[in-house]
């Protein structure tokens, strides 16, 4: 692929994926798919010796192996899609806005009219009360007072409550 038809950002991008962690990844996928696929061979010889339940075995060796290429080719598509984001989008840096880099992208997106997309944030917690306006369950008030009363008497067994 030449500079020219790839564009500059993709070299950059390709770059990224001959790392050390990279390149070992690429020589894990590529022993564990050799592995899957010959353990598959081995089971259908096993299988046409005789041996019945190596039929499924053999079936399912190779899907392992499909299994490895399939991960492999996502984490290798979201590092060049992270690749193209730019360097601010690394996960824990939040872009500066005073950065001239930061400030050009964001008018060339808008320019564009293309949406960035949203990061994955923190999930939102929602608290459930018990009651509607201001009314106070009557399980929960006699339950909130067996506590005070244990909590007042530390060494009172609970079969001790009065109430």
């Amino acid at each position: 692929m030449s500079e020219s038809s790839a564009g500059p950002g993709t070299l950059g991008a390709m770059k990224r994926l001959w790392t050390p962690a990279w390149i070992a990844r690429h020589v894990a996928m590529v022993v564990l798919v050799t592995a899957f696929l010959a353990l598959g061979w081995w089971q259908v010889s096993r299988a046409a010796a005789g041996n019945a339940i190596s039929w499924g075995y053999a079936v399912e060796w190779p899907i392992f192996a499909g299994f490895v290429v399939f991960v492999w080719w996502r984490e290798v598509r979201h590092a060049l899609r992270g690749a193209e984001a730019g360097p601010s989008a690394a996960v824990g840096e939040a872009p500066d806005a005073g950065d001239p880099t930061v400030v050009e992208r964001a008018e060339a997106v808008e320019a564009a009219g293309v949406r960035p997309r949203p990061g994955i944030g923190r999930p939102v917690r929602v608290t459930r009360t018990v009651g509607g306006h201001g009314e106070e369950d009557a399980e929960l008030a006699a339950y909130n007072r067996y506590l005070s009363w244990l909590n007042a008497n530390p060494g009172a067994k609970p079969g001790d409550y009065p109430g």
